[in-house]
């Protein structure tokens, strides 16, 4: 079973991530700890990792287009 964690502001773009990964009943974790996402090395949110690899917004958008 994939680990799919969504690291989240709260910013506009999150939420269209946070409702297409929803809308495909891909089941997922939330992040908002912003310390969290700096460690990881993180620049902007959002940020989808799926399985250990990182996707910025776009990249998260494609795979989950993909799925459904």
């Amino acid at each position: 079973m994939e680990e799919v964690v969504l690291y989240t502001t709260g910013c506009p773009k999150c939420k269209v991530l946070e409702a297409k990964l929803n809308a495909a009943d891909i089941k997922y974790s939330v992040v908002t700890d912003v310390d969290v996402m700096l460690d990881k090395g993180m620049t902007s949110a959002p940020c989808l990792e799926v399985n250990n690899v990182m996707m910025d917004f776009s990249t998260a958008n494609k795979w989950i287009n993909e799925r459904g």
